[in-house]
């Protein structure tokens, strides 16, 4: 949790200094269209990767077979719709990367692997607090 907090605040300063630097090569009304417009283009893009992961894990249950890794590719393209809302160019980013098929896979394996072993200790399903 306490990584969670470092990170989400070094996420924004770093964000902040890139609004400064590109804000400074090419004026401060262009940052903020280029943050509207990869938001608009990066929630377009989520929603049509979602809607075809959706439909190809329904065709997976159609078949009689598990549909895991459309569920690690759902996991993906909501952390990076979620990251497409987050106004900055670095979120923008790895949101990009989270919902595009064909980047998609550099993260699938880490997330895949990570709930093996969560789930193997308990402790998605169980946590003592």
């Amino acid at each position: 949790m306490r990584f969670l907090i470092i990170l989400l605040l070094l996420t924004s300063a770093m964000e902040i200094g890139v609004f400064l630097w590109i804000g400074g090569l090419i004026g401060p009304w262009w940052v903020v269209l280029l943050i509207i417009l990869t938001g608009i283009l990066g929630m377009a893009l989520a929603k049509k990767q979602g809607a075809d992961t959706w439909n190809r894990a329904q065709m997976a249950l159609n078949s009689g077979q598990a549909p895991t890794e459309y569920l690690i590719d759902g996991i993906c393209i909501f952390t990076g719709a979620i990251f497409l809302l987050t106004p900055g160019f670095i979120t923008d980013i790895f949101g990009f990367l989270l919902v595009l098929p064909f980047t998609r896979g550099l993260f699938r394996n880490r997330i895949r692997n990570y709930l093996r072993t969560r789930i193997g200790k308990g402790t998605i399903i169980y946590r003592k607090w």
